[in-house]
């Protein structure tokens, strides 16, 4: 008898908990479905979250327990006078909440779609679409004043709210590069690329007729009306283009940072075979072989993309630049001159190039600072001096043409000097130096 009177008692004390946390959980769906909250209910909403965190054992009130308790931020924001709603919020909504929101909607959601009820699905989207813009505004905030990784994120929780964005994971995976958090920047980017993100649309721009500036519209129909209602004019459209060489580039040059060069190759290598002809993911490849200072290997992958586009002028550049380090002259000078050719005003393509032209000059200087009084060692200084003055004077249209493209440069300007006055070409010299 007695142990049955234990039996007894231990169901009816169960009973009594579980009615109990029943009604809290009622009432707090009541305080969660208001819109505005006064704060003795914020308070009692509160209370009712304590007490709930203790007695709720069945699935399904620890998935609403937690969901209701993840939004008690933006509930007792909401609850204050208007005024003070953005600087709340910032003091609130910050990433362990935003994160915690993330992870307790889609629990939430998982939860319903498994049970079948649809009690809040409908209801966190509509929220989530109420909040997402503030909680951007958030992390450009963030970013603004350099709090990198918190910038990070929150995006990335952004993202969470609403997978189908995927441009926020996109910048938290930026922001995370920039807070050199590299073990989520890794995580972000690969989950871009398990996705197969590539950032590709198209942007809808018009011109505001009281700032006269251009401004960018998500939705062609929204730009549209707005144009037809006069307030916008010059509607155009701009192509947003892949992102996905980016992704792959950054996502192996983290890899070689934390000293994982083979997974990097591996990781392009992959890339490559899905998309051979795809010129971005070549260039991202060789900007992998240039961190590992395989010369070679990078010219060789940057003449196969300029095989695809072969007036690139940048990627001709950057040729220049690798031969020009590897002390290949001639290659270096035919690269740069290409470049000229395609861009007239490229100025550091002018600037390099007299780099390269006067570069043998240095060893012509210390062979003759060798060289004796015999016959012989005179007939070769005056043989390198006349090379020298051919150096210089091929040098000088080069630089003058950058001085015309960029008097401010000072750089180019003390170039040409140098040169000028190799040159013993005193007037241009004075000229020069009364330029402003």
């Amino acid at each position: 008898m007695k142990i049955k009177n234990v039996i007894l008692g231990g169901t009816l004390l169960i009973g009594l908990v579980s009615f109990a946390q029943k009604d809290e959980l009622k009432a707090l769906k009541k305080l969660y479905g208001k819109d505005k909250l006064k704060p003795e209910e914020v308070a009692e909403y509160k209370s009712l979250l304590t007490k709930l965190e203790s007695l709720a054992t069945e699935e399904s009130d620890k998935v609403y327990t937690s969901f209701y308790k993840s939004f008690l931020p933006f509930k007792e924001i909401l609850s204050l006078d208007p005024s003070q709603l953005q600087n709340e919020l910032k003091r609130v909504a910050t990433p362990v909440a935003i994160k915690e929101l993330a992870n307790t909607t889609k629990s939430t959601l998982d939860f319903e779609k498994k049970s079948g009820k649809k009690i809040y699905t409908d209801d966190i989207a509509e929220k989530i679409n109420l909040i997402k813009p503030q909680l951007l505004n958030i992390a450009i905030d963030f970013g603004n004043v350099k709090k990198y990784k918190e910038s990070a994120e929150i995006l990335y929780s952004i993202y969470l709210l609403d997978t189908k964005v995927a441009d926020n994971l996109y910048y938290a995976a930026n922001y995370a590069i920039q807070a050199k958090d590299y073990e989520s920047a890794l995580k972000y980017f690969k989950e871009l690329k398990d996705i197969k993100y590539t950032g590709e649309a198209t942007q809808y721009l018009a011109k505001n007729k009281v700032t006269n500036e251009f401004e960018t519209f998500g939705d062609k129909e929204v730009r549209d009306k707005l144009v037809a209602l006069g307030n916008y004019t010059n509607p155009k459209e701009e192509k947003i283009p892949s992102r996905k060489g980016e992704i792959y580039r950054n996502y192996a040059l983290i890899l070689i940072e934390t000293g994982k060069s083979n997974e990097a190759k591996a990781a392009l290598a992959e890339a490559r075979v899905e998309n051979p002809n795809d010129t971005d993911l070549i260039i991202a490849e060789a900007d992998v072989y240039l961190k590992m200072n395989d010369i070679a290997k990078y010219q060789s992958l940057i003449k196969e993309a300029l095989d695809k586009n072969p007036n690139d002028h940048i990627l001709l550049y950057n040729l220049g630049v690798t031969s020009g380090n590897n002390n290949q002259l001639a290659e270096a000078e035919k690269y740069y001159n290409q470049v000229i050719k395609i861009d007239p005003n490229y100025i550091n393509a002018y600037l390099n190039l007299s780099d390269i032209v006067l570069r043998p000059d240095a060893k012509m200087v210390e062979e003759m600072n060798k060289l004796g009084t015999t016959a012989k060692d005179q007939k070769r200084y005056e043989a390198l001096k006349a090379e020298r003055q051919a150096l210089f004077n091929k040098a000088m249209p080069i630089l003058e043409k950058a001085y015309q493209l960029d008097p401010s440069n000072d750089i180019v300007k003390t170039n040409l000097l140098s040169v000028y006055r190799f040159l013993e070409l005193s007037d241009k010299v004075k000229q020069l130096k009364e330029s402003k």
